[in-house]
């Protein structure tokens, strides 16, 4: 018997299909093609039963004509020609009596992306949305929008935007909300649907008959009306009144993000709405939901910059459970240091103490340095358990203890005597780069107050040949030098010893310079160090001001209920950006993703491979690419290939700062793309020459040219064989890893 989805199962199904016995039986002609649609999602080569899936597609059967259309669908764009001549079938069943089947060809219809196929779906569609039967009428109105998708950026049609303008009073109000996202979506290039005053109040008078995705849309939609008097306003204000409280957090956070949009002259009305909605997100920060439970916790930090201690009271609400994932956790415990007052701070700082010795060196860091922020408030509570935990000898915990204190130190220079008796003998248990930083910086800037601190600064000394990170030899020099200044006797030969050797012996080029800096600074005299190294502080706070300024609720009101507040809203402006500059056919249809849809992807596009992955995967509209790893080409081989290719593709991506070769060089190992060559950090211009291999042998060769900072990023690709899928799928990745290494970076 062969296996499932070999070659042999494909042609037996295919001899079944044909097989006139078969198409005579109908429950046996609708389970062969039914055994089609299965093996064809489980990843099967099912192309060669197209023309048998075809004819079953005319059966008399709805659960086949179904199935067959699923199939029909799927594979169309592979076999065009074969696809046409689905469309009279279709067509005629356009007409049918039974609306079902109606309905079932008009989105078959709408749903074979062949060329040409515009002029044959327009009429049915125009026939469609005048239907008697509502289910016709949904269908018709997506279908409007799929077919102006298929026609890219020419004209729009004005009569099929007129025909669905007159749907917004449709008495479906399914039919309703897919008029406004048809429109959305035609009408983006014009600035999407316009809502003036009839259209809003028309919308608010039949909220109550939508069900709750639907509301969630409208209330979206309704941002873009602004009321004319203020006695419109709060008529609008308290017909939507009812909605802060509906049992879906979508409807809620929807009608919440319109409250504070619209009620922006009214501080005392936003106030208002977000004391109402603190049981709803509350509700939704303990769900069982992960997504839903970590957009609400975003949301929670977003509000208390405008109110602190605005959930105060339900500070136990946030504190974590053991079955949370660990990025939930971090979340609460953010929020925990927001919470904290002279009546909880001993249950808090209790509870962040036990997730210090977590098993997750993550969780556990992130605690530690949560405990490090409230102790810029409640310094002595929190310097004593941050020395408590230095004690256990744990490599992850002393290294996040030793970089909290660093920084309470530079924001609170009282604690520096309790800090400095706890550090010695820490240096044994640090190995990591932070940490190392954090001990060496402490002990140049206070080693006066630390006995041991030149014998500690010597052990790193002797041991700099096998330092791997070149970090922690710039901050050795750096404090070394500091300590010579207070204490020469003790630090003269051993600063000798590291200047000779990042001078004479150092790979590093950004070592070598700031020990050839410091050398030379030290020749221009003692007093002349002291200027540069010992020159008044600036105070702390400065740096902190914007974080602990209590902003205006009218500063974030408009990315409530988005993705900004889960990403950050500077990352967010780059991924939509990036989303911006990319074609329309390698977008999402939908426009700006809401905090209430969901945060996990709803597109096909795995962006992202997990580590014990062996391919990347991309899987946009218009096409698949699957890049393979270890096709390596030498530069030589590059060079050659390079010169013999023709260019294929050049863009401009957006980019500003300097480019950092390796952050973008691991970004690009993660999705199998090859770096030949890289400029150094800083070169200007800078340049970078990558490869990348498909499953199908089809090479991509790239140049990045960075020209001046704050400019664009040039890309250009040739390709070994002329393959537009291909080419448009890659860039999709390049484009993604792009925007990525630089979110990361803002």
């Amino acid at each position: 018997m062969p296996y499932l989805g070999s070659d042999e199962a494909v042609r037996e199904l295919k001899r079944a299909l044909a097989n006139p016995h078969v198409q005579a039986d109908r429950l046996r002609y609708r389970g062969a093609v039914l055994r089609a649609v299965r093996l064809m999602s489980r990843g099967a080569d099912v192309s060669p039963l197209f023309p048998e899936l075809l004819r079953a597609r005319a059966a008399a059967d709805p659960a086949q004509k179904r199935l067959a259309q699923l199939y029909v669908g799927a594979h169309a764009q592979g076999q065009p020609e074969l696809a046409l001549l689905a469309v009279n079938t279709l067509r005629t069943d356009c007409a049918h009596p039974s609306p079902l089947l109606r309905g079932l060809a008009l989105r078959g219809l709408c749903g074979l992306r062949v060329p040409g196929i515009q002029e044959y779906i327009r009429q049915p569609l125009l026939n469609g949305l005048r239907d008697k039967a509502s289910y016709v009428r949904r269908v018709a109105v997506l279908g409007c929008a799929k077919m102006q998708s298929l026609q890219g950026d020419s004209e729009v049609d004005g009569a099929l935007v007129n025909e669905l303008y007159s749907l917004l009073r449709d008495p479906d109000p399914i039919v309703v909300v897919n008029c406004l996202r048809a429109l959305e979506e035609i009408l983006r290039q014009e600035g999407g649907v316009v809502i003036n005053k009839p259209i809003a109040h028309h919308l608010l008078n039949r909220m109550a008959d939508l069900d709750q995705w639907g509301q969630s849309e409208v209330l979206a939609f309704l941002l873009r009306y602004r009321p004319r008097s203020d006695e419109e306003l709060f008529n609008i204000l308290n017909l939507l009144d009812g909605y802060l409280k509906s049992s879906s957090p979508s409807v809620v956070m929807a009608a919440t993000k319109l409250f504070l949009v619209l009620a922006s002259e009214y501080p005392h009305v936003q106030t208002d709405v977000l004391v109402r909605v603190k049981g709803p997100l509350l509700a939704a920060c303990t769900s069982e939901s992960r997504e839903l439970c970590f957009t609400a916790l975003c949301h929670v930090r977003q509000i208390l910059g405008s109110l602190p201690g605005h959930f105060s009271t339900h500070y136990k609400k946030f504190f974590c459970s053991y079955s949370e994932p660990h990025y939930i956790k971090c979340q609460k415990m953010e929020v925990l240091c927001e919470l904290v007052n002279d009546e909880n701070v001993q249950q808090v700082l209790e509870e962040l103490k036990g997730y210090c010795t977590d098993v997750s060196v993550e969780l556990a860091q992130g605690a530690i340095f949560a405990i490090g922020s409230i102790a810029r408030t409640y310094t002595g509570q929190c310097v004593g358990i941050l020395t408590e935990l230095l004690g256990l000898k744990q490599e992850h915990i002393a290294s996040a203890v030793v970089q909290a204190f660093r920084d309470l130190v530079w924001l609170c220079p009282q604690c520096t005597e309790a800090v400095c008796q706890a550090l010695p003998s820490c240096e044994e248990i640090i190995q990591d780069s932070e940490g190392k930083q954090a001990l060496v910086w402490l002990l140049g800037v206070h080693g006066e107050k630390v006995p041991n601190a030149p014998y500690v600064l010597e052990d790193f000394v002797e041991n700099v040949k096998s330092e791997t990170f070149p970090a922690v030899k710039m901050e050795l020099l750096t404090s070394l030098v500091r300590l010579f200044l207070s204490r020469p006797a003790e630090c003269q030969d051993m600063l000798g010893r590291l200047l000779y050797y990042c001078i004479e012996e150092e790979t590093d080029m950004a070592v070598r310079d700031r020990g050839l800096f410091y050398y030379r600074l030290l020749q221009a005299g003692v007093e002349e160090v002291k200027r540069v190294l010992c020159s008044p502080k600036s105070d702390p706070s400065l740096g902190l001001l914007e974080d602990q300024a209590e902003r205006s609720v009218n500063t974030w009101a408009s990315d409530f209920n988005t993705l900004a507040p889960v990403y950050g809203k500077a990352r967010w402006a780059v991924i939509t950006a990036d989303w911006a500059a990319q074609p329309r056919c390698a977008r999402s249809p939908s426009a700006v993703p809401s905090a209430s849809r969901a945060v996990t992807a709803s597109s096909s596009e795995p962006l992202i491979s997990e580590g014990n992955k062996e391919v990347f995967e991309v899987h946009p509209d218009s096409g698949s690419l699957t890049l393979i790893p270890y096709a390596h080409l030498s530069a030589e081989q590059f060079e050659k290939t390079w010169l013999s290719l023709h260019v294929s593709c050049k863009q401009a991506l957006p980019w500003h700062g300097a480019a950092h070769p390796d952050t973008l060089q691991t970004a690009l190992q993660v999705v199998h793309i090859q770096t030949i060559a890289m400029s150094k950090v800083g070169a200007q211009p800078w340049k970078a020459y990558l490869s990348a291999q498909d499953d199908a042998g089809c090479l991509f060769l790239v140049e990045l040219l960075h020209e001046t900072e704050n400019s664009e990023m040039q890309v250009l690709v040739k390709q070994s064989e002329a393959r537009a899928e291909a080419l448009q799928s890659f860039l999709v990745v390049l484009r993604t890893v792009m925007g990525t290494v630089l979110g990361l970076r803002s």
